[in-house]
């Protein structure tokens, strides 16, 4: 086991610790005031109600632990020219970072009205988690920001997924000890595993352990001290221990600590880069243990504050009514010595100016944290050079995903250090294989004999593959928000896994594109669905859900796009667009199985582009000489269900001639919505073009049904489009009975049809009795043989 560093008793100077303890000081100050104030910013005179927000806040615990560790940070960056950034994962814990990035300049450079000095200080204070302005977490309108923290859980893999191929990065990341209690934030520990110090930089993780979280205690603060080490020795770090109160004490211990483990990363990376020894280090790390509300009020109404869960709160809520609490809080603000810090313009004393780095070696001025100012655009090979060939509609069988995974081979061949594949151990399962013939598996740990033998793992791997959804998305969502590029890619049924996460990086797009214009672009978030709902055989029930569409057509309509390609040349146009698009989410839904191939390149390219159309050579309602108005539109979007509907219009054609039917495909689901309500929309003329206003629309969906009624609500007429979707009916199927539980399937899709073309029915009665025997005939060979029948398996376009 090894033994907790045990600090010098003098890191610092007496000069150096008193402006060090000067400047937390201010930032403290500037706290306090954003908290509570909205005038009177230097209490020139004595605090009076109208001063104080209506909108009375807590947000005060975590915030003295985060300015202390950066005002800390900045002490070693101007001491070693390190290129640092500052990850802080506690919750509503703003105050503890915008403090600094004012003191050093930065905010009052790209808020001019934040002016340093004593207006410009007022509106600081007045705009903090204040309607029109900014909130209560290090939103993306706080300069130095690539993680607001609004859910709790993803600072540490957004902190390592920025250090992936970034050689000279140092992460500072404090994750909350409340935070520390999160599912992805457990298994982000894990990340030092793949972090190569050869060719990555380094997280420096300190979690700050104050006791408590919004009312209740932390389980770390509460477990020994002997456990916690082991706790974190166990996850492969190296713990060191900042504990205390007393400021004096514990800014020469956290001086210390910091530069002992600045000083360890650089010694593991030199080691690793000059003698070349990339085996696992074993990383440094930070246990910060300090009071909850640290040098805030100790009782307020003789309940204790500082050191206990009420700093998290409200503790002097009255100050409108309550003149106590009016004298509480000035008594707590001129106790950091206001007239000391700041001159009477309310500029912070030059002496103390002099302490924060300069330049883009300030944190909240690196340009890593805007990471658009370093993106550069991906090498792309042409993808229409990886066709597959189609020389009829529906005549030949390919493996979409694994098109998609040759094009991405080459991808990553052209473009080894700015782009990673990140996947729950099923890039091979996904059929995006194919990379493998370029680089492996990123993996630091032990590697054994029998490894060589199919593994796919490699020390300088960049597919990056661990059994947590939420730690790979962290990590390429720090990826991309420091400039570069990737892919992530998961089951389909899984995703949801990281469903409120998918929502906060979609707030975080939205306030970006729309509210913070100095922000530069950065790179979509790809992400590809498979191993999708229709092609569970053997898996069942559980791998079921194709839901997580829903909850993307949730999110703004600036920031996502859904598409569903039909075959492997839809799916390479789609992924060239998306992988050349930026401040996007896109998902992509695509399975991996044998599927047929409708379209060659060009004919992809142009559907794909348009993002609905209809298939000509699947119609057979432009008659050349008269009006070309169909009886009936078989619309359909996703693969299987694409299939299905070809197979429906085949029969239909077969057994009723004179039926004009029109084929309708959609690759963009958005193109359902109207134009007003997402920028992919159709026109409501355009709409009508493709499904005429009046005629029955049988919609085969790959998802959930209701979906679609969603979204075309605006529609002209919808009750006649009738949605068939999946509908909760699975088990251990095989994929034609799948489609049949949920009536998606050829037959029940003529049925339908028939039950809705009043031309047809009971004309068309012989042939209904026929498709509900053909519904008994393969259930009952499903249930017999395992299998579906060879003519269903095999079954090829007919025309």
């Amino acid at each position: 086991m090894v033994v907790a560093f045990s600090p010098p008793s003098q890191a610092l100077t007496d000069d150096e610790l008193y402006k060090l303890h000067a400047y937390w000081r201010a930032c403290n100050y500037l706290a306090v005031g954003m908290i509570y104030l909205k005038d009177n910013p230097l209490l020139k005179e004595p605090l009076k109600p109208e001063h104080v927000k209506h909108r009375l806040l807590g947000h005060w615990g975590a915030s003295p632990a985060l300015s202390f560790t950066y005002v800390h940070c900045n002490r070693l960056i101007k001491k070693y020219d390190l290129d640092m950034i500052f990850v802080a994962g506690p919750g509503h814990g703003a105050p503890g970072v915008l403090g600094p990035v004012y003191l050093e300049g930065t905010y009052s450079e790209i808020y001019p009205d934040k002016s340093e000095d004593e207006e410009g200080m007022q509106r600081f204070f007045k705009q903090f988690s204040f309607p029109g302005h900014i909130g209560s977490h290090v939103t993306p309108e706080t300069p130095g920001s690539i993680h607001e923290g609004g859910e709790l859980g993803y600072s540490i893999s957004h902190a390592y997924g920025a250090v992936l191929d970034n050689p000279d990065l140092i992460v500072t990341c404090v994750a909350g000890d409340g935070e520390a209690e999160t599912g992805p934030l457990a298994t982000a520990w894990h990340s030092n595993k793949f972090i190569n110090p050869a060719r990555d930089g380094a997280v420096l993780p300190i979690l700050n352990l104050n006791g408590y979280k919004i009312a209740n205690p932390s389980i770390l603060s509460r477990i020994s001290h002997d456990e916690l080490n082991a706790l974190f020795y166990g996850y492969g770090y190296t713990p060191y221990f900042v504990e205390g109160s007393d400021p004096t004490e514990m800014h020469q211990k956290m001086a210390a600590v910091m530069e002992e483990c600045v000083l360890k990363i650089k010694e593991i990376q030199r080691e690793a880069r000059i003698n070349g020894s990339v085996e696992r280090p074993r990383w440094p790390m930070i246990v910060l243990r300090s009071p909850k509300g640290w040098t805030g009020p100790s009782y307020v109404d003789g309940h204790k504050v500082e050191g206990f869960w009420r700093a998290h709160q409200v503790p002097m809520g009255g100050m409108h009514s309550n003149p106590e609490h009016l004298r509480d809080l000035e008594t707590w603000m001129r106790s950091y010595g206001p007239e000391e810090l700041f001159d009477e313009n309310g500029t912070l004393m030059p002496e103390l100016k002099e302490l924060a780095p300069v330049g883009h070696r300030r944190m909240s001025a690196n340009p890593h944290a805007n990471g658009g100012l370093l993106r550069k655009a991906l090498k792309m090979p042409d993808f229409r050079d990886y066709e597959i060939p189609v020389p009829h509609p529906g005549s030949v069988e390919f493996e979409n995903t694994k098109a998609l995974g040759i094009f991405m081979r080459d991808i990553m061949r052209d473009n080894p250090k700015n782009f990673r594949l990140m996947g729950p151990d099923e890039t091979h399962s996904n059929r995006l294989h194919p990379v493998y013939e370029v680089t492996k598996k990123a993996w630091m740990a032990e590697f054994l004999p029998e490894d060589m033998d199919g593994s796919e793992l490699s020390r300088e791997g960049r597919v990056m593959e661990m059994l947590s959804e939420h730690t790979l998305q962290g990590w390429l969502e720090g990826y991309l928000l420091t400039g570069r590029h990737g892919f992530f890619h998961t089951y389909e049924a899984f995703a949801h896994v990281v469903s409120s996460m998918f929502n906060q990086h979609a707030k975080w797009l939205d306030i970006c594109k729309n509210h913070v214009p100095w922000r530069r672009s950065v790179s979509s978030l790809n992400i590809l669905l498979s191993s999708l709902v229709w092609r569970q055989d053997h898996n069942g029930f559980s791998h079921q859900d194709p839901g997580y569409v829903d909850l993307v057509t949730n999110k703004s309509p600036d920031v996502v796009r859904l598409y569903f390609p039909p075959d492997a040349n839809c799916l390479l146009s789609v992924a060239d667009h998306c992988f050349r698009s930026v401040d996007y989410i896109n998902v992509i839904v695509s399975d991996k199985q044998n599927h047929l191939q409708y379209l060659n390149m060009e004919q992809a390219v142009q559907h794909c582009t348009k993002g609905i159309g209809i298939w000509d050579w699947a119609s057979n309602d432009d008659c050349g000489t008269e009006p070309d108005i169909p009886d009936v539109i078989m619309a359909c979007c996703g693969d299987i269900s694409t299939k299905e509907s070809l197979a429906a219009t085949a029969i239909l054609r077969e057994e009723f001639p004179y039926l004009k039917v029109r084929f309708v495909n959609v690759v963009d689901l958005f193109k359902l919505v109207s134009e007003g309500e997402h920028p992919h929309g159709l026109s409501d003329r355009d709409f009508d073009s493709l499904f005429t206003k009046d005629k029955p629309v049988i919609f085969n969906f790959h998802g959930y049904p209701w979906l679609i009624h969603k979204l075309v609500y605006r529609r002209s007429n919808q009750e006649r489009i009738h949605v068939r979707g999946y509908k909760e009916q699975g088990n251990i199927n095989t994929p034609l009975e799948l489609a049949i539980n949920n009536q998606i399937d050829r037959f029940n899709l003529v049925i339908d049809v028939i039950d809705r073309v009043p031309k047809l029915g009971s004309a068309a009665a012989h042939v209904k009795e026929k498709m509900k025997n053909k519904i008994i005939e393969c259930l009952t060979y499903a249930h017999t043989e395992g299998k579906d029948q060879d003519e269903i398996t095999h079954w090829k376009w007919p025309y």
